[in-house]
């Protein structure tokens, strides 16, 4: 059953949801390159990992602050060792320790296959991206990096939530592509669009004087709902995580019931 929604569908963005819906479009645009690129080019899928714990924060592994080393006491310190022993014990508290976990995210490279050059590096955002954190940090850092060399740059941002990472005058919007061509910049085109646009094709930067390839994102995330049967995964009769505001909310459930 096709999605209901014209553009983007919010209710993939469910967090319980989404990390496989990343997955599953991160492949679906490697391989409609794949049939739209020269043989000059191939597309690899590329993985950034880091530990997080539950509330995303940095996890930290030092040298310890004690070490225990094996010696024979003194009289003296056999002495003092008696007297600790005579103090009352402190019973324990049992505490609980963060749950951490190694996250991997995915991304594109376009890269040249004589040189093996990346051309153009493709994200997608996931919400640890744009979360305060570690993932934000690793991020951020290869963001920088990449917009530093002569690479271009795509970032697929379809995630209401918290900020984004875009500044200056920007068009409201709940979602939005950026396309960075490394012989532009600073300038890039931003597609800035809402829940209720059709998601807007773009162009994929090459090498200088090449034609670009339009990608069609609408159409690789109604076949990521239709292959990965979200509509037997998503209730209807719920709002939507993050919720909409109440205006979109009223012309999603308009939208659902005349579906």
């Amino acid at each position: 059953m096709p999605s209901p929604f014209p553009g983007m569908n919010p209710y993939l963005e469910n967090p319980e949801l989404w990390s496989a819906v990343h997955s599953r479009l991160i492949v679906a645009i490697a391989d409609a390159l794949a049939d739209t690129l020269s043989q000059d080019y191939r597309i690899e899928i590329e993985k950034r990992t880091y530990w997080s714990d539950e509330t995303g924060d940095d996890l930290l592994i030092g040298i310890p602050d004690v070490s225990l080393l094996s010696r024979s006491k003194t009289s003296s310190e056999k002495d003092s060792a008696t007297a600790v022993a005579e103090r009352a014990a402190i019973a324990p508290t049992r505490i609980l320790l963060p749950t951490y976990e190694e996250i991997s995210e995915r991304y594109l490279e376009i890269r040249e296959v004589q040189t093996g050059k990346v051309i153009t590096a493709i994200e997608i955002l996931s919400p640890k991206n744009k979360k305060t954190g570690e993932g934000r940090e690793a991020y951020l850092r290869k963001r920088r990096r990449v917009l530093q060399t002569q690479t271009h740059f795509i970032e697929i941002d379809l995630l209401r939530t918290n900020p984004s990472f875009l500044q200056g005058q920007l068009p409201p919007s709940d979602y939005h592509i950026l396309v960075s061509r490394s012989h532009e910049r600073p300038a890039a085109d931003l597609y800035a669009f809402s829940i209720r646009d059709r998601i807007p094709n773009f162009s994929i930067p090459l090498r200088l004087g090449e034609s670009e390839p339009t990608l069609d994102l609408q159409i690789l995330v109604d076949q990521v709902y239709q292959r990965g049967r979200y509509d037997l995964a998503i209730d209807y009769s719920q709002p939507t995580q993050p919720r909409l505001n109440s205006q979109d909310e009223i012309w999603a459930s308009n939208l659902i019931k005349n579906d």
